[in-house]
């Protein structure tokens, strides 16, 4: 069972896979080649489950920080003794630059020690777990380090020490005095691939500064955002990037899987999955963290990957796995005792296998905003025959019940942000109808559009409770109705957007300022955390109707939750104010650079939104 605090971990990525490192220097999770491989290092979800530890012996003082404009990360740690600076990295392809990089990535972990001051006495434990922990390899020296063998993978550690190797784990004790460096490097290949050879610690030094001025040239080209709260937008769109699998552009939900939303509790998901969910606000935030191109990637790899003829019988699948998988069955790890016992472990998430109604909006709101972002004319065919598909399906299917976007799995409801969601699908198919050859078509949509617009302002609004509520007839509120006025289904000055903020603020929203999903049964056992996602929403809803100092206040509520390197898990306990959930989430961030710019616009007097249509 691993009980360390979620807070504690810092995220490396290369664009394809991910890693958490501890404040102490111990790699606790790496996932290679891809962010939904299993894992080689899970000590994360169990103390038993691999790690890779470099710290000095006995106390000491510890600040972090990333290597500014990258996500290299940087310990120091001070001893009665000296100082040693710890570099850690996943690298990037050589020389790769800009929008470029992670297209090469070699999946090589790079740490590098430097003595700078004193001396210090470092401690290296390596135990790599491969598959989750199940495999314990044959370890074989080598002239430069160390080949682990056991599973599909073979794992050649680049280590310039003497290694005392102990069954499947390795050990080293090394003193290094004021401007010695070590440098070591872990690459992971498949079993039938000829082995890498061992890396110099010049051919180490060289690739972090490589990688370091991959993510600055990334950064340099992404800084076009000016207003409050710059330097987290931009760490924000950085972690976005972090999250992107290079190869096909899918952005993951989160690096991690089975951190649960309740610490002990059941509710523990895979979230190295990209949902359909997320893809209009995704862009969004994209667009304002000026990544126009990763924007086009990740429409791309959703219109790719949900491609599908679309009849009665038939519905848009809501989760694909990064290479565009559709079939993500899930199953349990009992090996694993989970974090701070909560399991069972899940890999894998059946979730896919739901019917969510919002899903069509979403990926027509997505078409319609790169069409708007980037003087976008034209779609392929099958791109084109698949958004008209879409449409037609939301015109079609928007009065049938379904899980929601929060996946309940319990009964269908007629939930509120569906229908919603399905409204947004015929209005942007309306906007987007020149550009789909769908001009005969928008006749029909504007009718059925103009019957969920009716249905949502007299079902969806309770006046008993004087607010929008989770699902028709329902008097539960739910923080996904604070997404009316950001689609533009109401303008942020209506009197009932305003009064459903406000019953939000007032109802679910928690003494630290955070904001719950809902409070109703889902059907699930057990509790959550306050989401920070929806404290963002809050933030950006209040924005839209005009009140920049509430918005603000709520913004740092939910901001002053990241860690000391500006990372975001999905929720928050109430209780203890610690993070739970997986970790980082993209969708946390991609709240927090949506809030901020909203925050920005309202307070530059900018329009509190209009409705299209």
């Amino acid at each position: 069972m691993s009980t360390r605090s979620i807070s504690d971990y810092a995220l490396l990525a290369d664009c394809r896979s991910a890693a958490l490192v501890t404040s102490d220097g111990s790699v606790d999770w790496l996932c290679a080649p891809r962010f939904d491989s299993p894992a080689i290092f899970a000590r994360l979800l169990d103390d038993d489950a691999g790690h890779w530890s470099i710290c000095p012996a006995g106390p000491t003082e510890v600040t972090r920080r990333y290597v500014e404009g990258t996500l290299v990360l940087e310990t120091t740690f001070r001893t009665s003794g000296g100082t040693v600076v710890l570099v850690d990295a996943l690298a990037l392809g050589r020389h790769e630059r800009g929008h470029g990089i992670g297209a090469a990535s070699p999946g090589v972990l790079l740490r590098e020690a430097t003595c700078a001051e004193g001396t210090v006495t470092l401690e290296m434990t390596y135990a790599p777990r491969p598959e989750f922990g199940l495999v314990r390899p044959l370890m074989e020296q080598v002239r430069g380090g160390l080949v682990a063998r056991g599973g599909a993978h073979v794992l050649t550690l680049s280590a310039p020490v003497d290694l005392n190797v102990d069954r499947s784990t390795a050990h080293a004790t090394v003193t290094l005095t004021a401007g010695q460096r070590l440098g070591f490097a872990l690459h992971s290949s498949a079993g039938w691939e000829t082995e890498p050879r061992c890396w110099s610690r010049r051919l180490i030094h060289r690739r972090i500064k490589d990688t370091i001025e991959g993510w600055r040239s990334w950064s340099r080209e992404h800084a076009r955002y000016e207003g409050p709260s710059q330097d987290q937008v931009a760490h924000s769109g950085r972690v976005l990037r972090a999250l992107t699998f290079a190869p096909t552009g899918a952005i993951v939900a989160a690096a991690t899987t089975s951190l649960p939303e309740e610490a002990g509790g059941e509710r523990n998901w895979d979230y190295r999955y990209t949902w359909v969910r997320d893809a209009s606000f995704a862009l969004q935030a994209l667009d304002s963290a000026a990544c126009e191109k990763e924007e086009a990637a990740f429409f791309g790899f959703l219109a790719h990957a949900a491609a599908t003829r679309l009849d009665r019988d038939s519905h848009l699948q809501i989760m694909y796995g990064v290479g565009g998988e559709r079939d993500l069955s899930e199953r349990s790890l009992p090996h694993l005792g989970g974090w701070r016992g909560s399991t069972p472990v899940r890999v894998g998430n059946d979730a896919w296998r739901q019917r969510q109604l919002d899903v069509y909006g979403e990926l027509l709101d997505a078409a319609h905003q790169l069409c708007a972002d980037t003087a976008r004319q034209e779609y392929d065919t099958v791109t084109r025959t698949f958004l008209l598909d879409a449409a037609e399906t939301a015109a079609r299917r928007w009065q049938e019940p379904d899980q929601g976007i929060w996946e309940i799995r319990g009964p269908s409801r007629h939930f509120l942000h569906s229908k919603l969601m399905c409204w947004v699908a015929l209005d942007r198919a309306i906007a987007l109808a020149s550009v789909l050859g769908a001009a005969d078509r928008v006749g029909d949509w504007e009718q059925t559009r103009a019957q969920i617009r009716a249905a949502i302002l007299t079902q969806g609004w309770n006046p008993d409770v004087g607010a929008f509520t989770q699902a028709f007839g329902d008097a539960s509120l739910d923080a996904s109705a604070l997404t009316m006025p950001m689609v533009g289904f109401l303008s942020g000055d209506d009197p009932r957007v305003r009064a459903t903020v406000n019953a939000i603020a007032t109802h679910l929203t928690d003494t630290r300022g955070l904001v719950r999903r809902y409070t109703t049964s889902d059907g699930l056992p057990g509790g959550e955390g306050t989401f920070l996602l929806c404290t963002f929403w809050l933030a950006h809803a209040l924005a839209l109707t005009g009140q920049a100092a509430p918005a603000e206040r709520v913004f740092e509520a939910a901001v002053q939750h990241a860690n000391d390197v500006g990372l975001l898990a999905e929720e928050v306990d109430s209780g203890t104010g610690e993070l739970v959930g997986n970790f980082p989430q993209a969708f946390s961030h991609i709240g927090l650079i949506n809030a901020a710019c909203a925050i920005r616009d309202c307070e530059r007097g900018r329009s509190h939104g209009a409705v299209p249509g």
